[in-house]
């Protein structure tokens, strides 16, 4: 197994058995972070006792919560009219908790539908709200994002939804709508912190936090101020973003170990130089994988190169019957999980944050040397 490259910031890999971990999601997180977790288990901030032990209501782990807020403030500027909330359920549960909190029944939203969870969240929100689709990219075989030229926006509409990066089809938005008065709304999910933010630009930005933030479960809210009195009468008081904001997340139990872990990762994200510096980073690592994939003649990337995703880049092998191989050889080589979404198959790279630029020079050799033995 190859050992990440110490020389790469933020890593100190001490076991010979280091792997690259490209899986989409929970995805590879910084091994520093994890030593920390490690190192910190039995005695969190030195209290003699785990996190995951700590009473959710005591001053110990309110100051955990708080300097997490807090960082997480600072890294995206957050704007003072604005709330954080840690909060449970993953994304997909703001599906439908989104239409609840901010329209009432009969109401309705623009989404639009760029891909594999672009359209859950269409099937699910459209329960709740009457949706219009103000643009599709399934008519191009969802290898593009619409641009907003052609978006047919309903003025009546209570917010447009955006998916800002579509995991299963590799794409990103790499400009910000403009929805006018109408708040935007976005699931981050798979790209969020890794690129500096206008937070005041939009409504709502919702992330899970399984790909760049921490730990499987724990869901992130950013909403502005006004827009947290909207919520039907119905909404489930734990599900309710007023509810938890006058709170501060502790209607009920919060995620407390994810939090803390978040918090390391935010902490992490500074000592990198933040997020201009992740988004140099990040950048660096997906131009030299899509160069090699454009350039080998082996291996082929569906997406139109404008609206490609820097986070998950998917690409099939010209001969689909060898992908197996290709990724049973992959794996044997410490180069883990690279298999496509079930609904898109082929090849997918997923390249968050906490994956090292070594990571990506690995993989590309991998692929060379591949394409040689199979061409």
């Amino acid at each position: 197994m190859r050992c990440i490259s110490s020389s790469e910031p933020g890593y100190d890999v001490t076991s010979p058995d280091a792997v690259y971990n490209f899986a989409a999601g929970p995805g590879m997180m910084p091994h520093e972070v994890l030593l920390q977790v490690r190192e910190e288990l039995l005695d969190g901030q030195r209290s003699g006792m785990s996190v995951m032990e700590m009473p959710f209501a005591g001053e110990a782990f309110q100051a955990i919560q708080q300097q997490a807020q807090q960082d997480l403030r600072e890294l995206l500027g957050v704007p003072a009219d604005y709330r954080i909330l840690f909060l449970q359920g993953g994304a997909s549960a703001q599906f439908a908790l989104l239409p609840m909190n901010l329209l009432p029944a009969g109401a309705k939203a623009d989404y639009l539908d760029t891909g594999h969870w672009s359209r859950k969240a269409i099937a699910e929100g459209g329960r709740y709200v009457r949706i219009n689709v103000a643009a599709s990219g399934e008519a191009h075989g969802y290898r593009r994002i619409p641009a907003q030229t052609d978006w047919r926006l309903d003025p009546e509409a209570g917010y447009c939804h955006i998916t800002s990066n579509e995991t299963a089809d590799g794409l990103a938005y790499h400009w910000l709508p403009n929805t006018g008065m109408v708040p935007l709304v976005a699931d981050m999910t798979s790209d969020f912190l890794s690129r500096p933010l206008a937070v005041e630009r939009f409504g709502v930005i919702y992330a899970g936090a399984q790909k760049n933030i921490g730990p499987a479960g724990l869901t992130i809210i950013i909403i502005r101020d006004d827009l947290l009195r909207r919520a039907r009468p119905e909404t489930p008081s734990v599900f309710n973003y007023r509810v938890q904001a006058e709170s501060n997340g502790r209607v009920n139990t919060p995620l407390t170990h994810a939090i803390y872990i978040a918090g390391l990762v935010f902490r992490w994200l500074k000592r990198q130089g933040g997020l201009s510096a992740m988004a140099e980073r990040n950048r660096r690592k997906s131009a030299r994988l899509y160069d090699a994939i454009d350039g080998s003649g082996f291996y082929a990337c569906h997406p139109r190169a404008m609206d490609r995703s820097p986070m998950n880049a998917c690409f099939h092998l010209a001969d689909d019957a060898l992908t197996g191989k290709f990724l049973q050889s992959a794996s044997a080589q410490g180069l883990l999980n690279l298999q496509g979404h079930p609904a898109t198959g082929g090849v997918r790279a997923s390249l968050y944050n906490a994956m090292p630029e070594a990571g990506v020079d690995a993989l590309i050799a991998f692929m060379q040397a591949f394409a040689l033995r199979h061409a």
